[in-house]
């Protein structure tokens, strides 16, 4: 997939009022290279781990018999780790002067380690301790892997940017359950099977990595949004050093209105957002889906992704990332509200999964562009990684919450109370969210 366009920019303009024989520029607006490497790592990564994440609430619940609570602490676990280590990464890829690319390799080799290794737990703790592993190195890739792209991408084209990246990573993401779903069918040991082919292909991924990203990321505009917060550069003033990043000074980017904004409302909406793993477990519930079909649910919410994830991160570079972002809780909501009804009609599935899949192409590359123009360049990843933090801790806290009130009150009532959580941080992000303008 390559996406690439050109068209007079208002830099060509200025060298053309320059004088009449300057020739008028044309700038190049694409998706960079760097951009579509990371996605193939993704993609390919992606296929992996969907293969473990299709089969895990039904090997947990069914096999192991773990209750809704026991399951929404192992789910918290499984996303929780990685928000604890998310500014970690971020923080030492920013620290020398951009050494993303090393914290990536090393988190996406921690993931694709992790996979043998599931082989051989069989009990709920060594599981949580695997599981707690994979998703430190998730967590240490993530901020280095999207602050790679926002530097590889000129403003005006971060939405189609990330949204090209979020499709490829779906690509993965749909074809994983269904290896997952054919490897079940096709052994007998069906989820060792899984497990082993899961670490072949993370490994592959690794590999992919290594060769073929480059290690500095090469901005085609080095201008940032409007209201980004000023760092001093050698450049700018010879004889000053340059600052060197800290986790300080990552915490102090809070102190800039916009960006404390989008990490506030990121956070609130984030303990609304319940797991995908409850999502599918509620509609195996509602409508009784035999359990050698729950492997391919998530196919739905990633093939809405995939389709989605492009077309709205154009419309997030038109319209502003803010608005779709909200745009796609609402269709989160829609879901929920699917969810709650009582219609047990044959479509129920198919608009529950399109409307899942609707949030996170809405929602995941999205919320990191609006980001993105307000962190400062030498800040990009601990920035980011401090809004994805605060996101992920949030849904950490959501699914123990709600597995705990699955366990006690039900899941209908549940499911009722996330989604009341979710129209109230909805209209508070609506009403105090960042004032972000779209970029020129």
């Amino acid at each position: 997939m390559y996406v690439a366009d050109s068209r007079a920019t208002r830099a060509g303009s200025a060298e053309r009022a320059a004088g009449p024989g300057t020739q008028p520029a044309r700038r190049r607006v694409a998706v960079a290279p760097t951009v579509l490497a990371l996605g193939t790592v993704s993609l390919i990564t992606d296929v992996s781990s969907e293969m473990v994440t299709a089969v895990l609430p039904l090997y947990l619940v069914a096999g192991l018999g773990l209750s809704p609570l026991g399951f929404g602490l192992l789910d918290g676990v499984y996303n929780g780790f990685s928000a604890l280590v998310r500014l970690v990464g971020g923080h030492f890829a920013d620290r020398g002067g951009g050494r993303h690319k090393h914290v990536a390799v090393f988190g996406y080799g921690l993931s694709a380690l992790c996979k043998p290794l599931l082989l051989m737990a069989h009990t709920l703790t060594p599981i949580g301790l695997v599981l707690a592993a994979d998703r430190t190195g998730k967590g240490l890739r993530t901020a280095p892997r999207d602050a790679m792209i926002s530097l590889s991408s000129p403003p005006e084209a971060r939405g189609r940017a990330f949204g090209v990246h979020r499709a490829m990573d779906t690509a993965g993401a749909l074809l994983g359950p269904f290896a997952a779903f054919l490897i079940l069918r096709a052994t007998v040991d069906g989820y060792d099977a899984v497990f082993t082919v899961s670490f072949c292909v993370a490994a592959v991924g690794v590999l992919v990595l290594v060769l073929f990203v480059p290690a500095k990321s090469t901005a085609p505009l080095a201008s940032s949004g409007p209201g980004t917060p000023r760092v001093v550069k050698p450049a700018e003033h010879p004889g000053t050093a340059a600052p060197r990043p800290t986790l300080r000074a990552a915490f102090a980017l809070l102190r800039h209105r916009a960006i404390r904004r989008i990490a506030v409302c990121a956070l609130l909406l984030g303990l609304a957002t319940v797991s995908d793993s409850f999502v599918y477990l509620l509609l195996q519930h509602r409508l009784g889906v035999p359990d050698r079909w729950f492997a391919l649910m998530p196919v739905g919410t990633a093939a809405a992704f995939l389709l989605l994830a492009l077309p709205l991160g154009r419309l997030a570079d038109r319209v502003g990332p803010w608005r779709v972002f909200l745009a796609g809780h609402v269709a989160l909501l829609g879901a929920y509200g699917l969810l709650l009804s009582s219609w047990h009609g044959a479509a129920l599935p198919y608009l529950v999964l399109v409307l899942h899949g609707a949030f996170y192409a809405a929602t995941d590359g999205v919320l990191m562009a609006a980001a993105s123009q307000s962190v400062p360049e030498e800040l990009r990843s601990s920035g980011l990684a401090l809004i994805q933090t605060g996101q992920a801790f949030a849904r950490f806290i959501c699914s123990l919450a709600f597995g705990a009130a699955w366990t006690a009150w039900g899941d209908r009532t549940a499911l009722l109370a996330a989604a009341a959580a979710l129209a109230v941080c909805a209209a508070f992000a609506l009403r105090t969210g960042p004032t972000v303008k779209v970029p020129a």
